[in-house]
């Protein structure tokens, strides 16, 4: 009947996955065998792995890095039961090679500008108000009124600024140099309609500046000092109720719950900048968690791994296991809306496309650190008044180009231009 060795790579699910290895042995007789990389690991792990005879049926792959280290190890799943059981959204993350898929994404997680209801209420209650009530956010010009409106009225509000600090502290500068940037990147690549291509320009960097300098303006700390500002400070201001906006996903609820913002107080806005046609859309969506199965692996043993996952998703025991204890939002369509993750996060990003019938933000593959690291820096160049944009915009695009044909030198390959739907 075959076996499972599943290689996991996600340190912080080990104990949920040893329980559902005995749940589904109890309840099928396929044994399943769990090894868990050590936390920063992963990559050695797997190659250290997947090189032997008797190596893992199944593995984690995060990131297009990932993806093409491996890729001689993976095999195509598109015609499985369980690659079918995705959403059309999640089959447009697995990662493809012309008409083959090669992974299963598990995974789905959203960002754009959290906010806090009860200070937007508070503040549609003043006479100054720009605005009735949230809904009325419905593009950039809007947003920015009511964020510079809050900032000029903070101290009658009780807040520290409109929005949290924008920090470019290590910690904390991901935010705006792999997740914002992504937004600019998307409407271009839209505007060429594929996934990915050599030649950005930066055509909507300007867009991305005039959010930029908004929260920069409209946030509690000086420009000079954001350089500083860590996740922690920027969170914590949002946290504790002290700014009505946080630009953010929805993995930071676990930082948020237990302070002085309630659930149910918690929203999610786009990354609205000024770009036409982003009224069509909401918060964007990221997928780094795929499971992938090793096609050197026996016949046997690739259709338990298959079978494995979707018993995982289409299973009560499975599919409990995997949104409420796990946490993760997945994107199957054997979930019903009660049977995701209780993160009113998660619940605020997909209002955009459930309720109000907006479409998803694709977040397109990034070359990796150095590219985010040039941006920073010239972020806190510009920011702290001793740098130009025009530099931000080089490190968005030349440095772009410069870092994926760096990165398609060692491992010959890029991501796929694919048609973007």
């Amino acid at each position: 009947d075959g076996k499972v060795y599943f290689l996991n790579t996600k340190p912080e699910i080990v104990d949920q996955l040893q329980e559902l290895a005995s749940a589904y042995t109890k309840e099928t007789g396929i044994k399943v065998d769990i090894e868990t990389a050590a936390s920063g690991t992963s990559n050695q792990t797997l190659t250290s792995e997947l090189s032997k005879t008797d190596g893992p049926s199944m593995f984690n792959i995060a990131g297009f890095d990932q993806y093409a280290k491996f890729k001689k190890y993976l095999e195509p799943v598109q015609d499985s039961e369980a690659y079918k059981l995705l959403t059309d959204e999640g089959k447009s993350y697995a990662f493809k090679d012309g008409d083959e898929a090669y992974s299963i994404p598990y995974a789905a997680e959203w960002y754009g500008i959290i906010y806090n209801k009860k200070i937007i209420r508070d503040y549609c209650a003043k006479s100054y108000a720009v605005i009735k009530s949230v809904d009325d956010i419905t593009d950039y010009q809007i947003m920015k009124a009511v964020m510079d409106s809050i900032q000029e009225h903070k101290a009658d509000l009780g807040l520290n600024g409109a929005v949290s600090t924008p920090g470019l502290d290590a910690s904390d500068n991901y935010r705006f140099s792999a997740h914002m940037t992504r937004i600019p990147m998307f409407y271009e690549l839209k505007d060429d309609g594929v996934k990915f291509t050599l030649d950005i320009t930066g055509k909507y960097m300007g867009n991305y500046k005039d959010l930029w300098d908004t929260m920069v303006k409209d946030s509690p700390t000086e420009s000079s000092m954001i350089s500083s500002v860590t996740y922690e400070d920027s969170t914590a201001e949002f946290s504790s109720g002290k700014v009505a906006f946080y630009p953010n996903g929805v993995w930071a609820y676990t930082q948020i719950k237990g302070n002085d913002v309630a659930d149910e107080d918690l929203g999610m806005l786009p990354y609205f900048m000024g770009i036409d046609g982003e009224e069509e859309y909401g918060p964007a969506a990221v997928y780094d968690a795929n499971w992938a199965i090793n096609k050197n692996a026996s016949d046997k043993d690739k259709k338990a791994s298959l079978d494995f996952i979707k018993w995982i998703v289409s299973s009560d025991t499975g599919k409990k296991t995997l949104a409420k204890e796990m946490g993760f939002a997945v994107p199957f369509t054997t979930f019903g809306d009660d049977e995701q993750p209780d993160n009113p996060l998660v619940a605020a990003a997909k209002v955009w496309s459930d309720d109000k019938g907006k479409k998803t933000v694709y977040s397109a593959n990034i070359p990796g650190q150095q590219w985010m690291d040039n941006i920073s820096n010239a972020l806190v160049e510009y920011t702290q008044g001793t740098g130009r944009w025009d530099a931000v915009t080089d490190a968005f695009a030349k440095s772009w180009k410069t870092e994926w044909t760096a990165y398609k030198d060692s491992t010959g390959m890029l991501p796929p231009s694919d048609k973007l739907e």
